[in-house]
């Protein structure tokens, strides 16, 4: 009888920490586009992390250990990493969701720091199955350290474009409102960091995307600013500014 019980017991707890794993993952912040290639799913995990459900294959954008547990999640088919920060370049979050099939595009600034990563310079290009990433330039320009140095020098950072179905998600990494930005086509969907002394103010935001005029733009990466800022400034534009949880 007590094995019978014991055996009850451990089923239940199987069940339950099932559950758990489901709700996890589930509890965060989802949206949903249409593609010609099928639903394409943007899951807003936190600051700078993303996770993008295109057709059948699963993309980590920066997965951080603090924004998530990441043996919860699916294994990833893309991995990519915009620069070596550690609030954007975390090794166990990159193993746990690895498989000898997974692919990780890094930046030139982490080169040598994860095993047969795949280095994509500013302006590269890279497809895989139906996916094309396009590495954009991620950099300073006025925000500078005490020393004179640029927080994300140019040629150290990428910002990446993921293309899939005829849509164009780009996802700007640590940068400013470069010229490189200004001249993005045809942009769909974008994520734009926006807090000091690391990134851009709400209106450096703000010019950033009128220079490429987005469809739907999502703040991140915001830490203590207040993305309505943002929303008022943009109001009078055709860009749909929507708020997610990316501090």
């Amino acid at each position: 009888m007590k094995t019978f019980i014991s055996l009850l017991m451990m089923i239940f707890i199987g069940l339950a920490g099932n559950t758990q794993t489901t709700g996890t993952v589930k509890a965060f912040e989802k949206d949903t586009f249409t593609t010609e290639k099928g639903p394409l799913i943007i899951t807003f995990i936190g600051h700078g992390t993303l996770m993008i459900e295109a057709g059948n294959q699963v993309i980590h954008i920066d997965p951080v250990s603090s924004a998530a547990d990441y043996s919860l999640f699916p294994k990833a088919d893309l991995i990519l990493i915009t620069h070596e920060h550690g609030d954007h370049l975390d090794k166990k979050a990159v193993a746990l969701i690895s498989s000898p099939q997974t692919k990780t595009i890094v930046s030139q600034s982490c080169k040598g720091q994860i095993d047969n990563a795949l280095v994509l310079l500013n302006g590269e290009t890279k497809s895989f199955g139906d996916v094309k990433i396009e590495a954009v330039p991620a950099y300073n320009i006025v925000n500078k350290r005490p020393d004179g140095g640029a927080y994300h020098p140019k040629g150290d950072g990428n910002g990446y474009i993921v293309n899939y179905g005829g849509k164009r998600i780009y996802v700007a990494g640590d940068t400013e409102n470069t010229p490189e930005m200004a001249g993005l086509k045809l942009i769909d969907i974008a994520f734009l960091p926006m807090n000091l002394p690391y990134t851009m103010t709400p209106q450096m935001a703000a010019d950033g995307a009128k220079s490429f005029m987005p469809g739907i733009l999502y703040p991140y990466h915001f830490g203590d600013t207040d993305p309505q800022i943002l929303v008022d400034l943009l109001k009078d534009t055709k860009i749909e500014v929507r708020i997610r949880k990316l501090k």
